[in-house]
């Protein structure tokens, strides 16, 4: 199976350092240096396309700007790029939902992809009037997904569940294709709405041994419900010529964080309920010392930043000797991210991506023989 590569649109915005956000912590004030205009947004999402990844995620929450609108005005700026539109099923009726995909996908001609987050701090959740706490939470995931594709399947619906309760509802037209749902979760609630609604399941950037146990977790779920989802993982990524470049480059990050914003983004992020949250916590502790995890893995991002928190870094050839680590592992999809998110695309796209075309474990969503975006101005 040929690799799947995904990026990242940064609408909490963007910058040369390192931009904070998410699980209950702020916008760091990078997230001024490039705002996340339309404009923007487009540029990093066609250089994205250009250079062959296949979508692009987009976060959710208060903390950045919602992910179904600015992905619907930037899809009016691509041509075959998706979106992976991350959302919360406690926000809207799955009803409304499922209209809202069908909607999207005639109108950007199938390119939607669906990360749901079902919402790891209730204080967050609460601000937009959900008041489960977090196992409920999953529970009623579990309701919405299953409304959901009923309807997709053009099905009609009753339902009188522990938490949703809809009648007779159906579609008027259904999605076509229907969107593939990404899901995410460390706790043992999120483990069982994986093994019954995910086709792909994302993991953080832990370490290798730490993500074939989830593998493991996952696959045994799933096969108890007769289902066989795909793997994937998000990364943050610094990818070099050389891995003194690279590691540079992290290095100068790390110089950026100042220690007084590094102690408040680890209290706040010390109280989070996400499982996933608190693994990659224990992978640096709140320190600065001994951030190389794995070779070639640095946990340097998550002391400012919530949600992934690692990054691959090195030389061309070492990133992508990483990639095929974590893919006989049985991961096939990377969603990768760098700041800044247009400069960095470039970065990997024409250093490693060849590389792993090369090896025949990578080809370009339009056949061609090796990675190449068009050429745009880079805003400095």
């Amino acid at each position: 199976m040929s690799l799947t590569f995904h990026w990242f649109l940064p609408t909490n915005g963007d910058s040369r350092d390192v931009v904070g956000g998410g699980h209950g912590s702020p916008v760091t004030a990078s997230g001024r240096d490039r705002p996340p205009t339309v404009a923007y947004l487009s540029q990093i999402a066609r250089a994205a396309e250009g250079l062959g990844f296949v979508a692009a995620l987009t976060p959710t929450g208060a903390w950045c700007e919602d992910a179904w609108l600015t992905t619907a005005m930037v899809s009016q700026h691509t041509e075959r790029l998706k979106f992976l539109v991350a959302f919360r099923p406690g926000f809207v009726s799955p009803t409304l939902a499922a209209q809202m995909a069908a909607t999207f996908q005639r109108q950007t001609g199938g390119r939607l992809l669906l990360n749901v987050v079902t919402g790891g701090e209730s204080r967050e959740q609460r601000a937009y009037g959900d008041f489960l706490d977090k196992d409920a939470r999953y529970r009623r995931t579990g309701e919405f997904l299953h409304v959901v594709r009923e309807l997709w399947d053009g099905k009609s619906v009753d339902l009188d569940g522990e938490h949703l309760r809809v009648e007779e509802a159906r579609l008027s037209r259904v999605p076509d294709p229907v969107p593939e749902v990404y899901f995410g979760g460390s706790s043992p609630a999120a483990g069982e709405v994986a093994a019954r609604h995910a086709d792909v399941y994302l993991t953080w950037g832990e370490p290798p041994a730490q993500v074939a146990g989830k593998i493991a977790w996952i696959r045994g779920l799933a096969a108890a419900h007769g289902r066989t989802p795909r793997f994937g993982i998000r990364l943050h990524v610094i990818t070099r010529d050389t891995a003194a470049q690279a590691w540079a480059e992290a290095d100068r990050l790390l110089d950026g964080f100042d220690p007084q914003t590094v102690r408040a983004v680890q209290e706040g992020l010390g109280r989070s309920e996400s499982e996933g949250q608190r693994r990659m916590l224990a992978l640096h502790g709140g320190s600065r010392d001994g951030l190389e995890i794995h070779p070639n893995l640095w946990a340097g991002i998550g002391l400012v930043r919530g949600g992934a928190g690692t990054a691959l870094v090195g030389s061309h050839e070492e990133v992508a000797e990483r990639i095929k680590e974590y893919h006989a592992l049985g991961i096939d999809e990377f969603v990768l991210s760098g700041y800044p998110h247009l400069e960095e695309a470039y970065w990997f796209g024409e250093g490693v991506l060849p590389r792993l075309a090369a090896q025949g474990l990578w080809t370009h969503p339009d056949g061609r023989a090796s990675a190449a975006a068009p050429e745009l101005p880079i805003a400095l």
